[in-house]
């Protein structure tokens, strides 16, 4: 079922926003008099279509992209039998330089605006739930890599590259898991120490260790109970406090999880404290290490609250700073500090993104996301890519010389077997980290 939902959500998602960059191809396109043969979403084998006016309006079967096909344009469909003619006036040939240079920037610029909209809308609908560093009072829990680091169970963070820490979530600022010379300090036995980050730290967590790397040590109680699950059956109630898990005590959520892990597909005993009052219950431990109840974590948050025209500027913020996080992913990878297999991901890597449990937060969210991934995916000055005809079509403005036909058409080959090998890569990457990770 979880893959259900990851499958739907990812399909969901891409439809939106690949509806979203076609459309502003397609509405400047026809804002300056282009022809637009075909809108579509997805790609062929058809499954609906209808014609209106000039242009067919397609959804596709396969649901993993778009296109707009704009007459007199060398595009990915590489139809040139009409560029032999005269360009007609509502070829996209026949405009000037600055109106083409529009339309290849429409798609970018519609999902730029897609991603500020739904980050504004979030920020102004929920807010900003943060939890303060003096309040993470137990410090924090670590895993491997944190303790091949130096950090260790308990250790308080006070600084992040030197500067206090004020909000406990910027120990995951990019500035320190992508950036040089990344420092935590930590208060230890009532001494500070300095513990660096290694350059190659993002590379480590794309193993699968994001979580648990840093967490804040969280006493917790039960928020409610699943249905048909483990933890109903065993008779949890909501606002229940898990003590202990067979003969080992538990006091933080990270603790608690790691127990249940050693006792997969076991009956335990779990002691219950019942609104002061001790309970014994019998639970049957999942084979994946869960009982099936939503915790409620204990340590205070708090939520900054903006009005409409406040949260604008903060969502737009928050979508560009996905753009520098991947500016700083990439250069990553260009100084060989993040090996490419780990750091890229094609569809079933995006569908974990989602996750298997849907929420409409977490969903825009990571679509909004996703919008400005993509934007920034498609500016890159790569033939076939939004970003190549972009990069030709600048030459053409400060040069005067507008680059050949043949020229384009060949550097479209070129651009379409770059970006079908990486899609390619990506598709068996996402194979390969499934199955052996």
């Amino acid at each position: 079922m979880e893959a259900l939902v990851m499958a739907g959500q990812l399909i969901l998602g891409l439809t939106i926003l690949v509806g979203i960059h076609e459309l502003g191809h397609m509405l400047t396109a026809k804002w300056f008099g282009m022809r637009v043969e075909k809108y579509a979403i997805g790609f062929p084998p058809k499954l609906v279509s209808k014609q209106v006016g000039e242009t067919e309006y397609m959804i596709g079967m396969i649901p993993l992209g778009g296109f707009v096909k704009i007459s007199g344009m060398i595009d990915e469909s590489l139809d040139t039998a009409s560029l032999n003619k005269e360009p007609e006036p509502w070829e996209f040939r026949a405009k000037p330089a600055w109106q083409r240079l529009i339309v290849m920037m429409g798609g970018i610029i519609f999902n730029v605006i897609t991603g500020i909209l739904i980050f504004a809308a979030l920020t102004y609908m929920y807010g900003e739930s943060y939890l303060l560093a003096k309040d993470v009072q137990y410090g924090i829990e670590t895993n491997e890599i944190g303790e091949q680091m130096g950090l260790r169970d308990g250790d308080k963070i006070v600084a992040v590259n030197g500067k206090p820490l004020v909000e406990f979530q910027d120990v995951y600022s990019p500035d320190v898991l992508l950036g040089q010379n990344g420092s935590y300090t930590v208060e230890r036995n009532g001494q500070q120490l300095n513990v660096p980050v290694p350059s190659n730290l993002i590379d480590k967590l794309a193993d699968g260790n994001k979580v648990g790397f840093i967490m804040a040590r969280e006493p917790f109680a039960v928020e409610a109970v699943k249905a048909k699950s483990p933890a109903s059956a065993a008779g949890l109630q909501p606002g229940d406090r898990i003590t202990q898990v067979g003969d080992k005590p538990v006091q933080f959520f990270h603790d608690f999880q790691q127990t249940l892990q050693a006792h997969k597909g076991k009956t335990v005993a779990l002691q219950v404290d019942r609104a002061g009052e001790p309970v014994t219950l019998k639970a049957t431990v999942d084979e994946d290490g869960t009982l099936g109840f939503y915790p409620k974590l204990l340590l205070p948050r708090a939520t900054r609250e903006y009005g409409l025209l406040a949260a604008i500027p903060v969502g737009a913020e928050k979508a560009f700073s996905v753009i520098t996080t991947n500016i700083k992913g990439f250069a990553k990878i260009f100084r060989a500090e993040v090996s490419p297999s780990k750091a890229l991901s094609g569809p079933i890597g995006i569908a974990q993104i989602f996750g298997g449990n849907f929420s409409w937060v977490n969903f825009w969210a990571i679509t909004a996301m996703l919008s400005m991934v993509l934007a920034f995916m498609n500016f890159l000055p790569i033939p076939a890519l939004d970003g190549g005809h972009v990069m030709f079509l600048t030459y053409e403005i400060i040069s005067g010389r507008k680059p050949s036909d043949k020229f384009l058409e060949n550097a479209q080959k070129v651009g379409m077997v770059l970006l079908l090998g990486l899609m390619g890569f990506a598709i068996f990457n996402d194979f390969f980290k499934l199955l052996f990770n």
